[in-house]
């Protein structure tokens, strides 16, 4: 007598249902995941990414557009200024070939002047920001590891930047590297003017990132990972590059983006008290200038630069902000 197979239950019937796999994500990728998700960072980025490519391109936005921001069309060309200097058209004389108008008296292009004028701004910023990074990284992270009278003397040093009025050190400091290095029948050279901008922009910069970052080592040099590097027979090089270096990309890289914005305001007021960028050389500080001087009847030559440094200043901030929270996530409660 042959015995019926029992049926099949639907549990042994119905297909077998792989779980998914988990995939893990480096921090790296958890952080830009985060940013991706954080909107405002995304269009800050995109501005600030335009402002760079503006800046690149110059040369070539001058070709395409057929104007240079050190003609004086205004003097050249008969009817686009009036016997006072002032535009003739409305709206500082703005028109299909000049997008922008042209400046009052000396009738340059003020759109390419715009457009030079944030290269000039970025170079000195980005050189002073790579100099300043570099320096505070080395200051902060020997003053912390070190500790001691190292760490004495550097602190003092940091207290002493911090505290000292940068401004008016800066505004005394530009005729006394000119009377040095210049006689005073010649014109001060445009390269002098811009590597001490950019020395004096360093020497005042590196301060604060190097006092977080030297409380940042305090703290990770008596982490189990650095007592255990030190039992392996770690030497101190090793232990810095190794161990704490990497536990610090995060303070540098957001302090980084949100000094280069401060540096460019910086050198803005600077060229507008007159101790910056010097003619021919345009600039976004000496365009404000002289837009104070000529705002009652040309508000318009002023109103550019503004609104370009405000948006500049604003999107970087915002964008340091977001890599801030992409960064540390528990910042943000």
């Amino acid at each position: 007598m042959t015995i019926p197979a029992p049926a099949a239950t639907n549990a042994e019937t119905a297909p077998v249902v792989k779980a998914p796999e988990t995939v893990g994500r480096s921090p790296g990728q958890l952080m830009w995941l985060r940013f991706r998700r954080d909107r405002t960072g995304v269009a800050s980025a995109v501005v600030v990414i335009f402002f760079i490519l503006v800046a690149l391109l110059a040369p070539v936005i001058s070709l395409v557009y057929g104007k240079d921001p050190y003609t004086l069309y205004g003097q050249d060309t008969p009817g686009l200024l009036n016997d006072f200097g002032y535009p003739i058209a409305a709206n500082g004389g703005i028109s299909p070939q000049f997008w922008f108008g042209i400046e009052p008296g000396l009738g340059r292009d003020v759109f390419m002047q715009l457009v030079y004028g944030i290269r000039t701004s970025l170079l000195i910023a980005v050189v002073s920001t790579v100099l300043t990074t570099m320096i505070g990284i080395v200051m902060g992270i020997v003053a912390g590891y070190a500790g001691g009278k190292t760490d004495y003397f550097i602190g003092r040093l940091i207290d002493t930047l911090l505290s000292f009025p940068s401004v008016l050190f800066i505004i005394a400091f530009m005729p006394v590297v000119e009377n040095l290095f210049v006689s005073a029948d010649e014109e001060t050279p445009v390269w002098l003017r811009a590597v001490t901008l950019v020395l004096v922009l360093t020497l005042f910069g590196w301060a604060a990132l190097a006092r977080l970052l030297r409380g940042q080592v305090l703290s990770l040099r008596e982490r189990e990972f650095v007592e255990a590097a030190r039992v392996t027979g770690a030497s101190p090089a090793r232990i810095v590059f190794k161990e704490l270096l990497p536990n610090l990309w995060t303070p540098i890289l957001i302090q980084s983006t949100l000094l280069l914005p401060a540096l460019v305001t910086s050198e803005a007021a600077l060229s507008y008290l007159g101790v910056g960028m010097i003619e021919p050389i345009p600039d976004w500080g000496r365009m404000f200038r002289r837009g104070t001087e000529v705002y009652q009847n040309d508000i318009t030559y002023l109103i550019f630069p503004g609104v370009a440094l405000v948006i500049f200043v604003i999107a970087f901030n915002l964008l340091g902000d977001s890599v801030r929270d992409a960064f540390d996530p528990k910042l943000k409660r």
